[in-house]
């Protein structure tokens, strides 16, 4: 098992963000992570990355006990992440915000620079690798959330709503990038709330709902719990798939 989570507790001051999640992650797989706004999803990823301590509970990494370590620690061991709201370094080329992500495994600038370009090429943003990030799309900052995460060399990659905002298109790039990261043998817990990405890109999805873990399983059980369909999806979801 790559990541376990056992007893996960998050409290803040009154509220209970994440409330006793249990959760284990294979190696090798991507997992789904849904539910409404404020269900606790970016807060386990807050837990799992160190950018939060959690109330209780323990994270098992690779057989290693990171609970309550910090996120730096946590990257060098395996783990990156993407941000809902992303702040690229606006001042900065697409290339140096990509070398800031790979100095964390190297400090030989040259090897740096030669391995971000080879992350740039695999995301397809080489070409624009010299832009300053300021003046990037959203989907192509987006794009480089996630080149920044890949090139610290993650076992485990959190994507924390990649695909939200972005168009159709600029959706179905995403999807086929998700795709091209696992056959490198990249791990990925992936948070999103557009419904056929998500359903096109999981092998498990879990559903949280004020905290807690509701539902877990292949995406057809998910979207067929009748839980699933009161809590998040709602009637009209079911009716377009019939349709």
């Amino acid at each position: 098992m790559l990541l376990e989570v056992s007893g996960l507790t998050k409290h803040f001051a009154g509220l209970t963000a994440v409330h006793d999640i249990d959760q284990s992650v294979e190696s090798g797989e991507i997992l789904g992570l849904i539910g409404p706004n404020g269900a606790g999803k970016t807060t386990l990823f807050n837990l799992i990355s160190g950018f939060l301590p959690p109330s209780k509970g323990k994270i098992i990494f690779k057989d290693k006990d990171i609970t309550g370590m910090k996120p730096a620690q946590i990257c060098r061991l395996g783990i990156a992440r993407t941000f809902q709201i992303v702040k690229p370094l606006g001042r900065m080329t697409v290339l140096e915000n990509v070398m800031v992500g790979a100095f964390s495994r190297t400090k030989d600038p040259r090897k740096v620079k030669e391995f971000s370009m080879e992350v740039l090429e695999f995301t397809h943003q080489l070409d624009i690798m010299n832009k300053k990030a300021a003046s990037l799309t959203l989907g192509d900052r987006k794009l480089l959330e996630i080149s920044r995460a890949l090139a610290t060399q993650p076992d485990l990659l959190l994507l924390d709503e990649c695909m939200a905002g972005l168009n159709s298109q600029e959706i179905s790039v995403a999807i086929q990038l998700i795709g091209k990261i696992k056959e490198k043998g990249i791990t990925i817990i992936v948070i999103e709330h557009v419904m056929k990405a998500i359903m096109s890109v999981s092998d498990r999805i879990v559903v949280l709902n004020y905290g807690e873990k509701i539902m877990e399983g292949t995406p057809e059980q998910v979207v067929n719990d009748q839980q699933v369909i009161k809590a998040y999806l709602g009637a009209d979801f079911v009716e377009c798939r019939q349709s």
